[in-house]
């Protein structure tokens, strides 16, 4: 495997593990998840929008980042830009008044969380869209808009839906960001730092790589034969709590069972999870949603609890960890050490021989659950592949709980229409 190491900044957002994305426009009035820049500015009309709400129900749910849909591919824009009479600006709430952005953003500050924005590249109301060159510049002065009014920014979120066989000027997009926002990560397109999982379901598979080869079209694979470079890029993994990503009044929340076993599938992988909420026509978070994001996250709490941390002393076989006594525990976590990039391929854990639990890559966490088992000592094998253990852990946890399965018509193969996000 290349050994590509990733910056400080990665590590930082690949530690964070967590966000919540929100979604929310002129959509969320139209009950539709796409639009086509023809709904009137006059129909985003909050009654009781609260940008804290939004940014506690993402604290009740553990998350370490918020990403806000500043512009969806509709091209209405959630903050008073000077680009375009499609805005909040335009729009009955606080008269005209209103800035969403900014109200999320300084709702996050106060909370110690991280802020991130989409801003789409498909723009459906844009007259300029047509005009590359023109185009660009008015997409350009958004995105400065952006990086230089609401405070530090820790990703940028480039939707792919609806540019196939368009070109953008990423090179100027670029030079905005590292510009001013140089610590942001960039998802999916231009010059990614990283990547899009490829679903919408919210599931890694193993092995989660992180580096991968980057190709003309911001596509990514394992398979070196198709690169055209090769690129630290780890993994988001985003799924929204209902079917859809803007509130509809006909929908509902996944299970609690649904959303953890999203959680061991990306989280538990070694990918990080954004987890989409969708708030109403009042400007909240349904009641309905954050009861299932209190419980899941109750639930979350429960099964990693009595968290005890193991010595690692790595060696020429893989790593033995030791517990500082006897302990039953449910889960267990391994770190590896990334500094000079991802090196394990295979790993197994073992109990005086017995295998307990098996994969392939590790990467910033990898989680297994177990039957309940107690022990002191542990061994873990790699089978030979150029990486050490950083960390390693176990969970008391309840010893009952079950295995998370995911609905078998979530499962079924399916094709995501363009632009479904």
């Amino acid at each position: 495997m290349t050994r590509l190491a990733p910056t400080q900044a990665q590590l930082r957002w690949q530690e964070l593990g967590l966000g919540v994305f929100i979604h929310y426009g002129v959509n969320t009035f139209a009950g539709l998840e796409w639009s086509d820049g023809t709904l009137p500015a006059a129909s985003f009309n909050p009654s009781d929008l609260d940008a804290g709400d939004w940014v506690a129900a993402a604290q009740a749910a553990g998350a370490k980042y918020l990403i806000l849909t500043a512009k969806h591919h509709d091209g209405f824009c959630l903050w008073p830009t000077a680009t375009t009479e499609y805005s909040v600006a335009a729009s009955p709430w606080k008269d005209g008044r209103g800035d969403v952005v900014r109200e999320v953003s300084e709702a996050c500050a106060r909370a110690g969380l991280g802020f991130g924005i989409y801003l789409s590249p498909w723009d459906r109301n844009a007259p300029s869209y047509g005009d590359p060159g023109a185009y660009d510049d008015f997409y350009i002065r958004q995105l400065t808009e952006l990086c230089t009014n609401y405070g530090p920014l820790m990703e940028l979120w480039f939707d792919g839906a609806g540019s196939a066989g368009r070109s953008y000027d990423w090179d100027r997009i670029v030079a905005v960001i590292e510009g001013h926002q140089p610590e942001a990560m960039v998802f999916n397109m231009g010059r990614p730092t990283i990547r899009w999982v490829g679903n919408e379901d919210g599931l890694a598979s193993d092995p989660v790589h992180y580096v991968v080869a980057q190709t003309d079209n911001d596509q990514y694979t394992d398979s070196a034969t198709e690169l055209a470079s090769m690129a630290y890029l780890p993994p988001e993994c985003d799924v929204s709590i209902r079917r859809g990503w803007f509130w509809n009044s006909g929908d509902e929340p996944k299970s609690v069972e649904h959303l953890l076993a999203i959680y061991y599938r990306s989280v538990g992988m070694g990918a990080n999870l954004l987890l989409n909420l969708a708030p109403d026509r009042r400007g909240r978070i349904p009641e309905e949603d954050r009861n299932t994001v209190d419980a899941w996250r109750t639930e979350l709490d429960r099964r990693f609890s009595g968290r005890i941390d193991a010595v690692v002393a790595n060696d020429s076989e893989g790593a033995i960890l030791t517990l500082p006594q006897r302990t039953r525990f449910t889960h267990i976590e391994l770190v590896e050490d990334l500094a000079n990039g991802q090196g394990l391929g295979h790993h197994t854990i073992s109990l005086d021989g017995r295998e307990m639990a098996s994969g392939q890559t590790v990467g910033i966490r990898r989680i297994h659950q177990v039957d309940a088992t107690s022990a002191s000592t542990l061994r873990v094998t790699f089978n030979g592949e150029d990486g050490r253990l950083a960390a390693a852990r176990v969970y008391v946890g309840d010893p009952d709980a079950a295995v998370p399965s995911i609905p078998e018509d979530y499962l079924a193969p399916t094709t995501v229409p363009e632009g479904a996000r």
